[in-house]
């Protein structure tokens, strides 16, 4: 029944992107670039109902309260192309630094365009990284959301945590909050896997970390504030889901924290 649940969401998913693309592409582009996101944020929101109806997945948000006004850095634990996509509708304008060549992806392209995300060469250094980040602080000057994963690629649940540094580079640049996110819809929605499992997360927005701090000081605040969230919403997943099959990550994490609260 999951494979059959998990083909049915995967088709719709994407006939879903392709058939919302194509017909509201005259909405999108001759909207102004606020009112145009409601294009994107309602294809985020009939996917998540997707989701709950073809393959049994829901989740809740806690912590929105810990949003703060203007221009921030979201910065998610990154586990499953969800989190690329499915906390959209709650952010004003959010903006990306992706790799340059989803630019030149007909249809989608032009609608990252449209979006002003910041095109970036990931083999780039110097003058180019530079000139990423004066875009990314113009931007930001106009109330938008930065969205950086710590980890800078998916990472399984329960994984040893490898932030790197250059998040901390780029919060002591901008000079503004960063808000950091807990969540595991990588148990649900697996990384380069089709099945897609029934069950119930949660997404814990944590209190933002302010500017200031030296870098090495935010880095260590962030990787505490954000692990120690995650480990608490993996027990409570787990507890939540006891049919969940989990990853071999998520079950070594598990044990190592029942050794811990048992000492």
């Amino acid at each position: 029944m999951i494979i059959i649940r998990s083909i049915l969401f995967n088709a719709a998913f994407y006939l879903n992107l392709i058939i919302r693309m194509i017909v509201l592409s005259p909405v999108f582009f001759l909207s102004p670039h606020r009112k145009a996101w409601s294009v994107p944020k309602k294809w985020v929101l009939s996917n998540h109902w997707l989701q709950a109806r073809i393959v049994g997945t829901t989740f809740e948000i806690e912590g929105l309260e810990n949003i703060p006004e203007g221009g921030y850095i979201f910065a998610p634990k990154h586990q499953s192309f969800w989190d690329a996509y499915g906390l959209l509708p709650w952010l004003d304008d959010p903006v990306y630094i992706l790799k340059r060549e989803l630019t030149w992806i007909p249809l989608f392209g032009w609608y990252i365009r449209k979006m002003r995300m910041i095109p970036v060469d990931r083999g780039a250094r110097g003058k180019v990284m530079a000139a990423v980040l004066e875009r990314a602080k113009a931007e930001m000057a106009r109330g938008r959301q930065l969205i950086i994963f710590p980890e800078g690629t998916r990472r399984p649940p329960g994984a040893t945590p490898d932030y790197k540094f250059g998040i901390a580079r780029i919060y002591a640049d901008l000079d503004v909050p960063v808000v950091p996110v807990a969540m595991h819809p990588g148990l649900f929605w697996p990384r380069r896997k089709f099945l897609r499992y029934p069950g119930h997360f949660k997404v814990r927005i944590l209190p933002p970390i302010p500017p200031g701090l030296g870098r090495d000081a935010f880095h260590a605040r962030l990787i505490e504030e954000t692990e120690k969230a995650s480990d608490e919403l993996l027990v409570e997943t787990a507890r939540d889901n006891p049919r969940l099959p989990l990853p071999e990550s998520a079950v070594q994490r598990l044990a190592e924290l029942e050794r811990g609260s048992a000492a």
